[in-house]
């Protein structure tokens, strides 16, 4: 009885998220005052990025970079932020276009971040690719799913990181928070992330996107086991958001299945989080969590995830592979990035 209504709360909204009883319960009114503080969330434009946003927003976060891919929703962003919390509010977002997928253009972004400011409290590593057909990026031919999903908040995390440890040097917790899945167990078992031959292999929708959050969440373990003990004061965690209602359940879906979409997008939207219910594990990881190495379930439930995201030789196996790529595809090594071994 205790493994359904664990279910029920990590993944559906309403009712079932207000499931959740003693020390697994958390509230967005429970993220501290976050004054004098500066997050980045990728994809904060929309769904659970905007819930993200808006929540830093209301709690008095002093800068906030926000990346995405369209300005229109950005704008739209804008406009209610600025309706909710007065004109002028939306002046604390900087937003930066940037395509995950494309290594070249995140580094640069990374680099644009890193001249607008001089701390950065918080990472928010938000923006995926959701349940869609194989397609490969344009930039540098990689499986879509595993190009934007994982190795480009890899390339942006690792550009980010003197920053984020200068912060952290002078006295600040510093918070990265991945966006996993639980979707991560639907990863095909002979997945191993030993060589780019395997890394094109199509899998089909749902698994595609399973293996590239089962990756999202070894990185997550991956930092939390080789850059925390280093640096203590920077934490790093996995999230699920749960079944959330956004554009990837109710438009994305469609274009893997036409048809059977709609039970998703449809059929369970009574069911689904908001957005603001989708948020609320990664703002607890991002904004309270003193653990690093966890994986962090609706509200604030720690789950184990499933055995290929406990394998530790698959972990590096997969952090090798991600740095062979990158150095091969963008001759990271000779230009001086910082994607290594921590």
């Amino acid at each position: 009885m205790q493994a359904i209504k664990t279910t029920l709360v990590e993944n559906l909204g309403g009712p079932a998220h207000n499931l959740a009883s003693g020390d697994e319960r958390f509230s967005l009114d429970e993220v501290p005052d976050l004054s004098g503080k500066v997050a980045l969330v990728t994809g904060g434009s929309e769904g659970i990025g905007f819930g993200c946003t808006h929540t830093l927003i209301k709690h008095g976060i002093t800068k906030l970079f926000l990346l995405s891919k369209r300005q229109e929703v950005v704008e739209e962003a804008y406009k209610a932020i600025d309706e909710e919390f007065g004109a002028g509010t939306s002046k604390k977002i900087v937003w930066l276009q940037c395509d995950l997928s494309d290594w070249e253009a995140v580094t640069k972004t990374a680099s644009e971040i890193r001249n607008q400011t001089d701390r950065l409290d918080i990472v928010l590593n938000n923006a995926a690719r959701g349940v869609m057909t194989q397609q490969f990026a344009p930039s540098n031919g990689i499986d879509l799913h595993m190009a934007a999903n994982h190795i480009g908040h890899v390339v942006l995390t690792s550009h980010l990181l003197p920053l984020l440890k200068k912060t952290a040097s002078d006295g600040n917790t510093v918070r990265i928070v991945n966006m996993a899945s639980n979707a991560h167990e639907n990863a095909p078992p002979e997945v191993s992330f030993a060589s780019v031959d395997e890394l094109q292999k199509d899998y089909g929708p749902v698994a595609q996107y399973g293996r590239s959050k089962l990756a999202t969440l070894l990185y997550s373990k991956y930092l939390a086991r080789h850059l925390t003990p280093a640096h203590p004061k920077i934490l790093i965690n996995a999230t699920h958001p749960g079944i959330v209602d956004t554009a990837q359940t109710n438009v994305h879906i469609h274009e893997a299945y036409p048809l059977l979409g709609y039970g998703m997008s449809l059929g369970l939207k009574p069911f689904r989080k908001d957005q603001f219910e989708g948020c609320v594990s990664m703002m607890y990881a991002g904004t309270v969590c003193e653990d690093s190495g966890l994986y962090i379930t609706p509200p604030k439930i720690v789950e184990e995830g499933s055995p290929q995201a406990n394998d530790m030789e698959m972990m590096e196996r997969l952090m090798r592979l991600t740095r062979e790529i990158v150095d091969e595809k963008t001759g990271a090594g000779k230009k001086g990035c910082p994607l290594k071994d921590y």
